[in-house]
């Protein structure tokens, strides 16, 4: 009876061991995920300063909506990009087809994801103070682009600039759900791609353009 106790108690215990060395989380993996938190969270405070907030609550509130839509992308990004690693091992056909689902449903998701963080954000803030956020999360990308164009080309016609402004704003709205620096500057690199053919077409020098603004 003794042995027996003895046998199951063993048992027990090495249950108990195994069992928290399949649940105990790397501590590499854990110095990395708070590494990537204090990341977000600086970045997010820098860009909740730029909003001219007094109330600490509210700051506070903003920052942490900022800091949770850059964890939801990155959570978004990572399973697609796993799941098109896994995918390419497929015969290249199914592979193909597999990679396009995959990434369909990963653009749905960010889109959702996109429409919900902008009504949390509008909650908050006024719509210029929204406008703020996505600067922030773009590296004011579009105002510089913006008055980089103002600069090259003076003469730019009204509706001309209001074309350019509107596919900078679209730009900044698909760059802001991208993963990575390179991926949102890439994002714009298309659109100033579109908005150089739109003034070629309209007659606009290029070059000249581009002496006006080291002028």
């Amino acid at each position: 009876m003794k042995y027996a106790m003895h046998i199951r108690l063993q048992i027990a215990m090495l249950t108990l061991v195994c069992g928290a060395g399949v649940f105990a989380q790397n501590p590499a993996d854990t110095d990395a995920e708070a590494n990537y938190s204090k990341t977000i969270q600086e970045r997010s405070d820098k860009i909740v300063a730029t909003l001219e907030i007094s109330d600490t609550n509210k700051f506070t509130r903003v920052s942490n909506l900022i800091a949770q839509q850059y964890r939801n992308l990155r959570d978004i990004h990572d399973a697609r990009d796993a799941a098109i690693k896994t995918a390419k091992e497929q015969p290249k056909e199914s592979a193909d087809k597999r990679v396009k689902e995959i990434q369909d449903e990963a653009t749905s998701k960010l889109g959702k994801l996109h429409g919900e963080y902008l009504a949390q954000l509008s909650v908050e803030l006024t719509p210029a103070q929204v406008d703020k956020v996505k600067d922030g999360m773009t590296y004011g990308v579009l105002p510089l682009t913006y008055g980089v164009y103002l600069k090259e080309f003076p003469e730019l016609k009204e509706d001309q600039k209001a074309q350019i402004h509107a596919w900078l704003v679209e730009a900044r709205e698909l760059a802001m759900d991208q993963g990575t620096s390179k991926e949102k500057h890439a994002v714009f690199g298309k659109y100033k791609g579109r908005i150089n053919n739109y003034l070629s077409k309209a007659g606009y020098d290029l070059k000249k353009g581009e002496e006006n603004l080291r002028k």
